[in-house]
């Protein structure tokens, strides 16, 4: 019943309302819920000639606080004060002629508790729906888009929806990971619109991916899995086919104009740069990000409560249990802040992490809420992306860097406000991918999974690492299609039958850290304790009051006997040492000694 409401409304929406010479064409939010902290609405209202239209509602769950003109007099701005569930009637008059308007103040469906978050206890797995799997072959060509459907350009839209998510939640459920990011599926009608981070419509699905319902049942699917689900944000900009380009409800909605602007200087530090000057904090935070996504200057009071809202509304709606917030430091940062209090505030549960790419640990940990170095605001931030720990990863896949890289990193950890909430990774939608970088080295991308799965943070995995998908070079390789998501697919790498031995053995490999890992709290949320690498020989422990797990690296190209004495006093109180891996055996004794084979790792349940 409530589908078949919200359908209605979305085509109530989509009706153009007119008297006269003033039209009333939509309303953003499209709703709103009572119930909610959030309970003063500023309600966008998009016509023509509707400024100084005098505005009343009828109803006595809301209250009409205040009208707002715009610069263009396409748009006004109702501030509304919600006290229950109901339609509102909002009614304008201008010129003797009126037009009334049916809005709805929804139930909420589900408890603020429902929302989940996620933390350390996960392991994320990251899709990029155009390039995972194409569940419904209708929506590939749609009149009306600016872009065509091509699957044989590298930077076009291949066909994968949010249909091909909801049919392979099974997959991840069998591969272990609990929770489920996918980058943005809002409608990007625009060149180059299959990465989805140029919105022209920030409450409306790109058809080509399905509808809001849909994805809205992707989200209740998951859950009925026990999966989550982090939804893909972005407050920084919008794509420029967006209407407000045409028709800016302010003159300084953006940051520039398409004839006017600079584009970024991508000088992220310069914002912590306690020597630097504004003028370089603005040509970051206030430049384009390219020529087709136009900077949002959350300076603006108005647009800064329709981020904040269209984000609240996202979280209702579907039901969703995290953010990542998109090209972060981009942001104006005192804003950034109030909309993260302002999420948390609605969702105490939920969890954010915002994307820092900076290798320097320092530079990243500034940006974590209560950080422990001095910030002009607090940013309520509560997690990271956990780019030093990637490149770390990368430098020793690629050879550049050995395993002491990695330790040396993770030594840092002291900067952090708190660690264990940094997501750690080895390769995303927008670097080469691991396998790319260790030249389809598996042993030492194996190794690279282990400590991933093993050590500090909340693990993410890229889609098609655990089948051994290596591309590189370029956006739309690193974005390569998953075998068997697509009509032109060659074999299904969804099923095991439908894997070669490699993708198999990996597959199965990426499985059974996961499984030991979820079954396991030391190596979730224990102490990390860590050894400086000797010999290019890597061991560090997870413990807590349940079991105490020893992790050992052999990054040497030979087989190597490893003299356990300088970890003995870790040893000392156990009997035996249960190789989890299988691979290797271990007696504990007074002068340990441990054989390993080159390019490899072991996990020991110390009992």
């Amino acid at each position: 019943m409530k589908i078949k409401m919200y359908l209605s409304l979305l085509l109530f929406f989509t009706t153009i309302i007119n008297s006269g010479n003033f039209e009333v064409n939509k309303i953003e939010p499209p709703n709103w819920w009572s119930g909610m902290k959030w309970n003063e609405v500023q309600l966008m209202v998009y016509g023509k000639n509707i400024k100084d239209a005098e505005v009343s509602v009828e109803g006595e769950n809301v209250k009409l606080i205040k009208v707002h003109n715009a610069e263009s007099s396409s748009y006004l701005f109702l501030d509304l004060a919600i006290e229950e569930s109901g339609t509102v009637n909002i009614k304008f008059v201008k010129d003797g002629n009126s037009v009334n308007y049916k809005y709805e103040i929804l139930e909420r469906e589900s408890p603020t508790e429902s929302h989940k978050g996620f933390s350390n206890n996960d392991v994320l797995y990251l899709i990029f729906p155009d390039r995972f799997a194409d569940g419904d072959t209708t929506n590939n060509y749609l009149f009306n888009e600016k872009e065509e459907f091509s699957f044989r350009d590298l930077n076009g839209r291949h066909g994968g929806d949010i249909q091909g998510m909801i049919d392979n939640l099974d997959y991840l459920k069998e591969l272990g990971v609990s929770t489920i990011w996918s980058t943005p599926v809002l409608e990007n009608n625009m060149y180059m619109s299959y990465h989805g981070y140029a919105a022209t419509d920030l409450y409306k699905v790109d058809p080509r991916q399905g509808t809001n319902e849909l994805y809205k049942k992707f989200v209740e699917e998951a859950h009925k899995r026990g999966l989550k689900i982090i939804y893909d944000h972005v407050t920084n900009h919008v794509g420029v086919n967006h209407p407000w380009t045409s028709d800016l409800p302010f003159s300084d909605w953006y940051n520039g104009s398409v004839e006017n602007h600079h584009t970024t200087r991508h000088n992220k530090i310069a914002y912590l740069d306690i020597h630097g000057d504004n003028e370089s904090v603005e040509f970051t935070t206030n430049g384009w990000f390219t020529s087709y996504m136009p900077d949002l200057n959350q300076r603006n009071p108005f647009l800064a409560k329709y981020i904040i809202q269209n984000t609240i509304w996202w979280i209702e709606y579907a039901g969703i249990d995290g953010i990542r917030e998109d090209t972060y430091p981009y942001n104006y940062q005192p804003f950034m802040a109030e909309w993260a209090k302002a999420l948390l505030e609605e969702y105490p549960n939920l969890n954010i992490v915002g994307e820092i790419w900076t290798g320097v640990p320092s530079f990243l940990a500034k940006y974590q809420g209560d950080s422990f170095f001095p910030a002009a605001v607090n940013s309520n931030l509560p997690a990271l992306t956990d780019f030093a720990l990637r490149d770390a990863f990368v430098r020793y896949l690629d050879g550049s860097r050995g395993i002491y890289d990695i330790y040396e990193t993770i030594a840092q950890d002291f900067l952090y406000a708190n660690p264990n909430n940094l997501v750690t990774f080895i390769d995303n939608h927008d670097i080469d991918r691991g396998l790319y970088a260790a030249d389809t080295n598996y042993a030492k991308f194996k190794i690279a999974l282990q400590i991933l799965l093993t050590t500090r943070g909340i693990p993410k995995l890229f889609y098609g690492s655990e089948i051994g998908l290596a591309g590189g070079g370029h956006h739309g390789r690193i974005r390569e299609a998953f075998p068997g998501g697509f009509p032109f697919s060659n074999q299904n790498a969804f099923e095991e039958i439908g894997r070669d031995s490699v993708q198999n053995d990996l597959f199965n490999f990426t499985k059974k850290l996961i499984e030991l890992r979820n079954s396991n709290s030391a190596l979730k949320t224990g102490k990390l304790i860590q050894f400086p690498p000797y010999d290019d020989v890597y061991i560090y422990f997870r413990e807590d009051d349940d079991n105490t797990f020893m992790i050992i690296i052999n990054d040497n190209e030979e087989t190597k006997e490893i003299d356990l004495s300088f970890v003995d006093h870790k040893l000392k109180s156990f009997n035996k040492a249960e190789a989890v891996l299988g691979k290797h055996n271990l007696t504990l004794g007074e002068k340990p000694l441990l054989k390993m084979t080159k390019l490899s790792g072991e996990i020991f349940l110390l009992k």
